[in-house]
C-alpha cells in the first residue's frame, strides 16, 4: 500500500470495491460466512417444486375421491331406478329425490338412530379406551406386553370374521350368551333371540364396535401418557390430590389435542360404520336397525332406487361436515391458545 502525503493510508490494489456507505464487519471469530444465494434452514422451497411433490397425491385423490363424489351429486339429481337402469336412461327430476327425502319419516327415524348409535358408541369407545391406556400406564413390562399384544389382536381381526365370532356368540340355540344367562339362574333363555329387535340388534353392533376400536384409543392413550413428566404426578400427590383430580388437572389439559383428534376420527368412522350393521342382521329385523349407511345401500341395492341411494349419501356427508365443523373449531381454537 502507499501513503500519501496528507498520512492517508490507501487500500490495496487489489481490494474488493465497498459499497458507498456501507462498512464491511468481519465474522466473529469462529464462524464462517454463507456461500453466496444459499439459503437459510428455515427457507421454504419456491417456484413449482412443492407443487411437483403433491402433484401426484392430489391427482390420486381427485381420481379415486373426487370423481364418484361428483358423479354421485350428478346422480342424486337425477331418476333412476330398475327400469331407468336396464333402459339405460337418467332423466333429470331435479331435487325431487330430496324432497322425497326430507318429507319421509322414515328417513328422520334412521337419522336420528344414527346419531345415537354414533353418540353411544364414541362414548363408551373413549371412556372405555381411556382407562385401558391408563392402565397400559400403570402395568408392569410383562403384563404391559401381554395386554398390548392382544389390543392389537382385536384391533387386527377382520370385521366379516368379528361379526361371525358375534354371530355364534348369541347364537338362538347354542349360543355361549344363551348358556351364560341360563347358568347365572335366568329364565327364558333356552331358545333367546337376541336379533328379535332393532334395539337389541344395534346393542349387539355396538359391543362389536367398542370391542374392535378400543385398542386405537387405548394405545393412543398409552403413547401420549409417556409424554407427561412424572414430575406433573408427584407435584399433584403432594398437594393431595387423588386420582380422579390428578386426571382432570395434569393428564387431560396435557392430552387435550388427543383427546379432540381421537374423538373427531372415531365419530367420522362409527358414523359412517356399513359393515358391523349390515353384517350383524342386514338392517333388520325389518329395516329397524339401519343406519344411514344401511339404509342408504338397502335403498339401492335391494330397492333398486339408485338415485334416491345417491342423495341418501350426500345428505349423509353433509350431515357429517356440519358435525365435523365443531370439531373443527375446536381445535382451530387451540391451535391459537398454543
Amino acid at each position: 500500500m502507499t501513503v500519501h502525503s496528507q498520512g492517508a493510508v490507501a487500500a490495496p490494489q487489489d481490494a474488493p470495491p465497498t459499497s458507498a456507505g456501507r462498512q464491511q464487519t468481519p465474522p466473529p471469530a469462529g464462524t464462517t460466512a454463507p456461500p453466496p444465494g444459499s439459503r437459510g434452514r428455515g427457507s421454504r422451497p419456491s417456484g413449482w417444486l412443492p407443487y411437483l411433490l403433491v402433484g401426484p397425491a392430489v391427482l390420486s385423490l381427485a381420481t379415486l375421491l373426487l370423481y364418484p363424489l361428483a358423479k354421485n351429486v350428478i346422480l342424486s339429481f337425477q331418476k333412476v331406478d330398475k327400469i331407468e337402469f336396464i333402459q339405460r336412461k337418467s332423466p333429470f327430476n331435479g331435487v325431487a329425490n330430496y324432497t322425497q327425502l326430507l318429507g319421509d319419516a322414515h328417513f328422520w327415524t334412521v337419522v336420528l338412530r344414527t346419531f345415537a348409535f354414533t353418540a353411544a358408541n364414541v362414548a363408551l369407545i373413549m371412556v372405555i379406551g381411556s382407562l385401558v391406556g391408563i392402565l397400559l400406564n400403570r402395568l408392569g413390562t410383562w403384563m404391559r406386553l401381554v395386554l398390548s399384544m392382544a389390543l392389537v389382536m382385536a384391533w387386527a381381526m377382520p370385521i366379516v370374521a368379528s361379526v361371525t365370532v358375534f354371530h355364534w356368540l348369541f347364537d338362538e340355540q347354542f349360543g355361549v350368551m344363551n348358556w351364560v344367562m341360563r347358568t347365572l339362574g335366568f329364565s327364558g333363555y333356552e331358545q333367546h333371540n337376541w336379533f328379535e329387535t332393532g334395539l337389541s340388534t344395534l346393542t349387539i353392533v355396538t359391543v362389536l364396535v367398542v370391542w374392535g376400536s378400543v385398542p386405537f384409543v387405548a394405545l393412543n392413550m398409552y403413547a401420549g401418557l409417556t409424554t407427561v413428566g412424572g414430575e406433573l404426578y408427584e407435584a399433584a400427590r403432594m398437594d393431595g390430590a387423588n386420582g380422579w383430580q390428578t386426571f382432570w388437572q395434569v393428564v387431560f389439559p396435557n392430552l387435550k389435542p388427543f383427546f379432540l383428534v381421537t374423538t373427531f376420527l372415531e365419530v367420522i368412522w362409527v358414523f359412517k360404520a356399513f359393515t358391523q350393521v349390515y353384517a350383524m342382521n342386514k338392517g333388520g329385523p325389518d329395516r329397524a336397525s339401519e343406519t344411514l349407511s344401511v339404509f342408504a345401500y338397502v335403498e339401492g341395492q335391494s330397492q333398486g332406487h339408485y338415485a334416491l341411494a345417491a342423495a341418501i349419501s350426500v345428505l349423509t356427508i353433509v350431515m357429517l361436515v356440519i358435525v365435523m365443523s365443531f370439531y373443527f373449531r375446536l381445535i382451530l381454537k387451540q391451535e391459537e391458545e398454543q
